[in-house]
């Protein structure tokens, strides 16, 4: 009789967490008026999203992509642009960034659903580096030098807000919400079968009467839709751009260690994996100054180590083991 009461208990309990959990971090920027953690909080959602989508076609699908940047910087610069050169609301052209990245995933995807393992690895990394040196030698684009984003009066239609980074925070916030709500979805759905189906054993899937090519694009399109998103946020937030920030093989990287830190396929693993990795990241730049890229990286390096021989399923992993304890 006792363990039939447990499960509804644990579910009580689980619901409560998340509940106090989702008030909390409401809360957040009305209790915490310190500008530091509040952009703290922020770069930890927009960094969520971004490994949140990574997380779903490589986590779900298994198909490791190196060159995942692409959208993120193609979100960021198409916004950017229409914004510059036609007054169109950061709003419509977060859209059109879209729009721009999925047709980019049919024309990355296409050829390199073809290749299998390590050399689908190389060719979207050759992919991304690509792009990112088109950029810099592009003067239309801002080349080396970058874009700002014009300075218009504050408000939510203009997506800019000079007072204040409560907007922000709410409007990141609201991205990760969205993208935990579409990676649950995904995992309960038919879809996720075949996502998860393919990863685990392509041959048997395809015997299975599973389209790999298809449902590996759909996977593509997917993850490429947060991905663009964040990259629109991040430019209407640090009125910024350039290829080093948008475009760089470390933003891909990033995603994968927070990933495979927070848990490989999981809805929460992005999410964790960023809340551990950005303030590490955030708080060795502060106190260590120019050193402190290269100290995060190290500590990165050795987090992932210890992950991959104690814990290979990351922080949800322990996580669960405790629970499972308890």
């Amino acid at each position: 009789m006792s363990e039939k009461i447990s499960v509804p208990k644990k579910k009580t309990v689980r619901n409560l967490f998340f509940f106090c959990l989702l008030v909390a971090v409401l809360i957040f920027p009305l209790a915490i008026r310190l500008p530091f953690l509040q952009h703290l909080m922020i770069m930890i959602f927009v960094y969520a999203t971004v490994a949140g989508g990574w997380n779903i076609i490589s986590g779900y699908c298994g198909q490791v992509s190196l060159g995942h940047v692409v959208f993120f910087g193609v979100g960021a610069y198409t916004s950017t642009l229409l914004l510059q050169k036609l007054g169109l609301s950061p709003w419509i052209g977060m859209w059109f960034g879209v729009a721009s990245a999925i047709v980019l995933a049919t024309f990355i995807g296409l050829p390199c659903f073809k290749l299998a393992g390590h050399y689908f690895v190389i060719a979207t990394w050759a992919i991304a580096e690509i792009l990112q040196t088109a950029v810099i030698n592009w003067d239309w684009v801002g080349g080396a030098s970058g874009l700002y984003i014009p300075i218009l009066p504050e408000s939510m239609i203009n997506f800019e807000f000079h007072s204040s980074k409560v907007p922000y925070y709410y409007i990141s916030l609201g991205m990760v919400i969205g993208l935990l709500a579409l990676n649950k979805a995904i995992e309960r759905s038919r879809l996720g079968y075949y996502f998860r189906a393919i990863k685990a054993d392509p041959i048997a899937a395809r015997s299975a009467g599973i389209n790999l090519t298809k449902y590996k694009l759909i996977a593509f399109y997917v993850s490429a839709i947060p991905t663009a998103i964040a990259g629109t946020f991040y430019a209407q937030y640090l009125f910024f751009i350039d290829p080093e920030t948008v475009l760089h093989l470390m933003l891909s990287v990033l995603m994968i260690v927070m990933v495979v830190l927070g848990g490989v396929g999981t809805a929460w693993g992005p999410v964790l994996g960023a809340a551990v990795l950005v303030p590490l990241s955030e708080f060795t730049r502060i106190y260590i100054g120019g050193g402190g890229k290269a100290l995060d990286m190290i500590i990165f390096g050795i987090l992932i180590m210890i992950v991959a021989e104690y814990e290979p399923s990351g922080v949800i992993g322990l996580i669960r083991r405790f629970r499972s304890r308890g």
